[in-house]
C-alpha cells in the first residue's frame, strides 16, 4: 500500500458540474468516511482566484457551497498576475494543512494544466543563473535587430491580427534560438511564441533542451490521486454553454466587464516626470494584454467593440454575444484535448501499465451529458462509490466499465515518448503557393492536415497560378524564415539518408 497521502481531483470542461460534484463529495466525507473528518475544496480555476467578477468567472455562489470551505478562491486582485508556479506552491500548503486536519483535499477546476503540474513535480522550468552553451551560442549569432528584440521583449504580447510584422519577428527570433519548438507554433500564436521566449529568458535554456532533460526523469506523482473527469457529449454541452452565456448576461456580466475595463485603465500610469501626457481611459484599455490575468476571461475582449463604439448598437451587442458563445465552445474543446492528449498519457505513464486496482492514479470518466436524475446516477452516485473504495483501499472498479463514453474517451492512442518525436509532433510548415504576402506566411500542420490542404480547392488554385508564373508548382517549406538556415531540415535529411538500405 502506498505511503503517499490521498487527494481527489475533479477535472473537465466548463459547464459539466465539477463544482457541484466536489461539494457533494465533501458533504459525503463530512459524514465520516474511513476516518476522515471531511474535506476542503481547493480551487484550480485560473480565473476564479480573483476577487469579485463572480459572473464572468462562473463561481459557485456562496449560498450554494453548502458550508464547504473553498480555498485559493477570491484572494487575488483582478489586475494581478498569478501563474502556475505560484498556484502550485499555494496549493501544496493548502493540501498539507488539510491533511493535518484529517480532511481530504478536493482539487477542482478547469485549468487542467495546473492540476497536472500539481500531481507531477519537477516538470516546470526553473530559473538559472547562466545560459546553456546552446542558447549562448544562438544569442551570439543573432543579427542586431533580433538581439535587440531578445534583450527587450515586449511586456504585452502583440496581436498577430493588428501587428503581423511584430508577431512574425517574434517567431523569427524563436526560430533562431530554438527551431524545433518554433516549428510547433504558428507564427500567429503569439502567446505560445512569447511563452517560449520567456522560458529562454527566465531559465537560460531552450525549451527543447528542457524537454530533453525532463524526458530522462520518470513521472512520479506527488500524491496518491483519484482523478475524476466529468465529460458531456459536445453536441449537448454546446447548447448548455450557449444558454449559460445568456444567463450570465442577465446576472450582470456587462457590469463586471465595465468594472474590469475601469481596472485596466487605472492600472496603466505614467510617471509625472516622463514628459508625456497621461493616456485616456479608452487608450489605456486599448493597451490591455488579453493573454494575462483575468483579462483572459471569455467575455472581456469579446465585448471590446461594443463598449468602444461611439454608438453601441444591437448588432454589435449580438455579435459580441455570439463571439462569447463561440469562444466558450472552443475553450471546452481545448479542455478536452488537454485532458486526452496531455493529462491521460502522463497518468498512464506514471501508472506504468499496472492494473487499475493497484494504480497510484486511478482515473474515472463520469458521464455528465444528462442533468437531473441521470446526473445524480451517472456522476454523483458513481463518484461517491469510487471515492469510498479509493479511500478505503478497496478493489476499484475498472474505469472502462462505467459507460461506453468512458471506454471511448479513456482509450487513447499510444503517444510517442521519444523527445525527438515529441518535438516534431504537430510541426508547422509553410505553403508558399498560398502565402499571398511575405509578411503573413500561410502555415499548416505537417502530415494529414498538409495533405488535406494540398487537395483543397483554394490551394490548387494558387498552386496552378504559381506553376503558370514560375514553370513549376511550389512545394511546402519547413520554416517560415527562409533567411535562417534550418537545423531541423538538415537533421531530417540525415535521418532519411541514414534510413536508406
Amino acid at each position: 500500500m502506498s505511503t503517499l497521502k490521498p487527494i481527489i481531483t475533479v477535472c473537465g470542461t466548463t459547464g459539466v458540474g465539477k463544482s457541484n460534484l466536489a461539494i457533494e463529495l465533501a458533504l459525503k466525507l463530512a459524514q465520516g468516511t474511513h476516518g476522515w473528518k471531511g474535506a476542503r475544496i481547493i480551487n484550480a480555476d485560473s480565473m476564479q482566484v480573483y476577487t469579485g467578477m463572480d459572473v464572468i468567472t462562473n463561481k459557485v455562489p456562496i449560498a450554494e457551497r453548502m458550508g464547504v470551505e473553498h480555498l485559493l478562491m477570491d484572494f487575488k486582485q483582478p489586475g494581478e498576475q498569478y501563474v502556475v508556479g505560484q498556484w502550485i506552491q499555494d496549493a501544496i500548503k493548502a493540501i498539507d494543512e488539510t491533511h493535518r486536519m484529517d480532511k481530504i483535499p478536493i482539487i477542482v477546476g478547469g485549468t487542467s494544466y495546473w492540476i497536472q503540474h500539481l500531481i507531477f513535480p519537477n516538470r516546470l522550468p526553473t530559473a538559472a543563473q547562466s545560459l546553456s552553451d546552446s542558447v549562448a551560442q544562438s544569442i551570439a549569432n543573432l543579427p542586431p535587430d533580433l538581439l535587440e528584440l531578445f534583450n527587450a521583449l515586449p511586456e504585452q504580447t502583440p496581436s498577430a491580427a493588428s501587428h503581423p510584422e511584430d508577431a512574425l519577428l517574434l517567431h523569427k527570433l524563436l526560430t533562431a534560438l530554438d527551431e524545433p519548438v518554433a516549428q510547433r507554433w504558428h507564427w500567429r500564436d503569439t502567446r505560445k511564441v512569447m511563452g517560449s521566449l520567456r522560458v529562454i529568458k527566465d531559465t537560460g535554456k531552450a525549451p527543447s533542451e528542457i524537454i530533453l532533460e525532463q524526458s530522462k526523469i520518470a513521472l512520479v506523482p506527488r500524491y496518491r490521486t483519484l482523478c475524476f473527469w466529468l465529460y458531456a457529449e459536445p453536441s449537448i454541452l454546446n447548447e448548455r454553454l450557449d444558454a449559460r452565456v445568456d444567463n450570465m448576461i442577465k446576472e450582470g456580466l456587462l457590469d463586471e466587464i465595465k468594472a474590469l475595463r475601469a481596472i485596466a485603465s487605472s492600472s496603466i500610469s505614467i510617471p509625472p516626470d516622463a514628459g508625456v501626457t497621461e493616456p485616456s481611459d479608452e487608450s489605456a484599455v486599448q493597451q490591455t494584454d488579453y493573454t494575462v490575468g483575468i483579462y483572459q476571461s471569455i467575455g472581456y475582449k469579446e465585448f471590446h467593440d461594443y463598449f468602444t463604439s461611439p454608438e453601441p448598437s444591437e448588432k454589435l451587442f449580438a455579435s459580441a454575444v455570439e463571439q462569447m458563445k463561440y469562444g466558450t465552445r472552443q475553450y471546452a474543446k481545448r479542455q478536452i484535448r488537454w485532458l486526452k492528449n496531455k493529462l491521460l498519457p502522463a497518468i498512464y505513464s506514471a501508472n506504468g501499465g499496472t492494473d487499475h486496482a493497484t494504480a497510484l492514479l486511478p482515473v474515472y470518466l463520469l458521464d455528465a451529458t444528462e442533468l437531473g436524475d441521470q446526473w445524480k446516477s451517472c456522476v454523483l452516485n458513481q463518484g461517491e462509490r469510487i471515492m469510498e473504495a479509493f479511500l478505503g483501499n478497496e478493489t476499484l472498479l475498472d474505469p472502462l466499465s462505467l459507460s461506453e463514453r468512458a471506454r471511448e474517451m479513456l482509450t487513447i492512442d499510444v503517444k510517442p515518448t521519444s523527445p525527438t518525436e515529441v518535438l516534431r509532433a504537430r510541426k508547422k510548415v509553410v505553403c508558399p503557393a498560398c502565402t499571398l504576402h511575405p509578411s503573413q506566411p500561410f502555415m499548416v500542420e505537417d502530415g494529414s492536415q498538409w495533405e488535406a490542404h494540398r487537395r483543397s480547392r483554394a490551394h490548387r488554385k494558387y498552386a496552378a497560378r504559381d506553376k503558370k508564373m514560375h514553370g513549376k508548382p511550389a512545394k511546402r517549406r519547413a520554416t517560415v524564415h527562409s533567411d535562417i538556415p534550418s537545423k531541423v531540415d538538415a537533421e531530417d535529411q540525415q535521418d532519411k539518408q541514414g534510413s536508406i538500405v
